[in-house]
């Protein structure tokens, strides 16, 4: 559930590397000084989360299978082999290991972040059996899935809120925040809002920190604590893989202002239910949703020293990685980037997975932030999929899906456009919402299927190319270019025991040489590359290589 306006900040947490290129370009190799926490140390976990690849899927706007226009999970189920076919040896699919469902549960929103009720599907999506024979069918194509388990607040419909709210003596009053006058907090994320965060009801007032069709649950209350680990054990015997924790650092409230998030009562809590989780299933996962500083986001991971990873919330989605990973491409500048990857490097707790994205749900899509530019376009997925992590892909992201026209959350979750047809492939009726522009230009997936330099198959190429090198999954990072001033080009090497694999992004439209870098190695051999890539040589004084404009190659370096 994203705020009306996040909290980000770039720091100078950054670097020199001490080589430059002959030629006048850039810096490029060198180290960090010794001892310096500017590189991300490789993962410290071996669980499947830590080296795949998740694809969000809004079940609204997927496939609809009954022609009533809303997408369901019988049509999710029809389009699973396009994800994932479960067949290692064929290369159509997109190969990803996981789906992420927004939320599912019965709500009277579009959207389903205000729910209704924690055991039951949404009737527009189908029935508990489908939702089981999705999970059934994903698992046979060796896909987990990741379920949206929305905590923070409920709706104002769900039978705990009106019986809270019927009588200061009922027996779930202290399941809500009630008091007897508005107590006047701004929202967290932004302080001269002037929307109200508590809400009068039957002569008291409750407080909603979103709005009030959404009030906020007391997850003080140990009989509540207790209902939601019942819940999330309840759903991991349905066959879900983990959750999705919306709003993560606003669940407990300790006052106004600054009582109103990352609380250490929120960070025991999650503490709490992600021990509850393991013990279930040692394996499921944990995503926060913390939209918040660099620093901020590092403390939601927890203690790192019994339960490699963190013992909190194992998979943080990165916001401001995203932010700077859409303002460096637009800029032509990869200091930008280079100068994130060091702030994390330096905050993260060693061993950590960090969930990067392009984009999600609560924002503009990548494609209408970079201009429809689809050299642009092209740097990004590169970006992403050589970087740390889980990376985390928003449906239709792969074939460059638009913003839609309007300005409202629906614009950011059109329907996914399966081919260029009016009813794009995705109903026999009339689509919940409108098509983005450019579905029947090309922005679609038959139309990009089968061709070789297509957003589409770059995608599925690189994602072929990060399953099948363990060092771009679960391996650790070291920059090496510049963090400051203009920099077109972003090296960096990735490295997992022995395994060194160097990647270079050019973040421009022009051509460009990388180097001298100094790694070692006496043979480089090809992963990816681009047209036009030059080969990577290797000269007294390290490595050097040309990339054309928004090029890419990444390299395995061998003695």
């Amino acid at each position: 559930m994203r705020p009306t306006r996040a909290l980000c900040l770039l720091t100078a947490l950054t670097w020199t590397a001490c080589a430059t290129n002959p030629s006048g370009g850039e810096p490029g190799g060198g180290k960090p000084p010794p001892g310096s926490r500017a590189e991300i140390e490789p993962v410290a976990g071996t669980e499947w989360y830590r080296k795949a690849v998740v694809y969000e899927v809004f079940v609204r706007s997927f496939q609809d299978s009954n022609g009533d226009g809303k997408g369901d999970l019988p049509g999710l189920i029809s389009r699973l082999d396009y994800l994932n076919d479960g067949n290692p040896e064929t290369h159509d699919d997109l190969g990803v290991d996981a789906l992420w469902l927004m939320p599912v549960f019965v709500s009277p929103s579009y959207h389903g972040y205000d729910v209704v009720d924690y055991e039951r599907i949404h009737p527009d999506y189908g029935t508990l059996q489908d939702f089981e024979r999705m999970c059934e069918e994903a698992h046979r194509r060796g896909m987990r899935v990741i379920m949206d388990f929305v905590v923070n607040h409920s709706s104002v419909q769900h039978p705990w809120f009106v019986e809270s709210a019927s009588s200061p003596s009922s027996p779930k009053r202290d399941w809500y925040i009630w008091g007897p006058r508005d107590a006047g907090w701004k929202q967290p994320w932004d302080p001269f809002s002037s929307s109200p965060t508590w809400h009068l009801k039957n002569g008291a007032y409750y407080y909603g920190v979103f709005w009030s069709g959404m009030p906020d649950l007391n997850m003080r209350t140990p009989a509540l604590r207790e209902e939601v680990k019942r819940l999330a054990s309840l759903w991991l015997a349905r066959g879900v893989d983990g959750f999705r924790l919306d709003a993560a650092r606003y669940l407990i409230e300790t006052g106004g202002g600054a009582g109103q998030y990352d609380t250490a009562e929120t960070h025991a809590f999650w503490k709490e239910l992600s021990a509850h989780v393991r013990q279930v299933k040692p394996d499921a996962v944990l995503v926060g949703e913390n939209w918040s500083t660099t620093p901020n986001i590092a403390t939601y991971y927890g203690a790192t020293g019994e339960v490699p990873g963190g013992d909190e919330l194992p998979l943080n989605f990165n916001f401001p990685l995203s932010e700077q990973l859409m303002a460096g491409l637009n800029a032509n500048n990869a200091a930008l980037i280079a100068s994130k990857l060091v702030e994390m490097g330096s905050v993260y707790p060693a061993g950590v997975s960090d969930a990067p994205m392009l984009t999600n749900h609560d924002m503009v899509r990548s494609a209408t932030q970079l201009g429809f530019n689809a050299g642009r376009k092209a740097s990004a997925v590169a970006l992403l999929l050589t970087l740390p992590g889980t990376p985390f892909l928003y449906y239709g992201e792969e074939v460059g899906l638009a913003n839609g026209t309007t300005n409202n959350d629906e614009a950011k979750r059109t329907p996914m456009p399966w081919e260029g047809t009016p009813q794009g492939g995705f109903t026999t009726g009339t689509p919940w919402f409108g098509f983005a522009p450019g579905h029947t230009a090309g922005d679609n997936v038959a139309a990009q299927t089968g061709v070789e330099d297509s957003l589409l198959s770059r995608y599925r190429k690189l994602i072929q190319v990060r399953h099948a090198t363990e060092a771009l999954s679960r391996g650790g990072l070291q920059v090496l270019s510049a963090t400051t001033g203009q920099a077109t080009t972003l090296a960096f090497v990735r490295t997992l025991g022995d395994t060194q694999v160097l990647v270079v992004h050019n973040v421009s439209d022009s051509g460009a040489s990388v180097g001298p870098l100094a790694l070692p190695g006496t043979t480089a051999e090809v992963l990816f590359a681009d047209p036009q890539v030059g080969s990577l040589t290797r000269a007294a004084d390290g490595w050097q290589v040309s990339l054309s404009g928004r090029g890419t190659g990444i390299w395995r370096l061998q003695p």
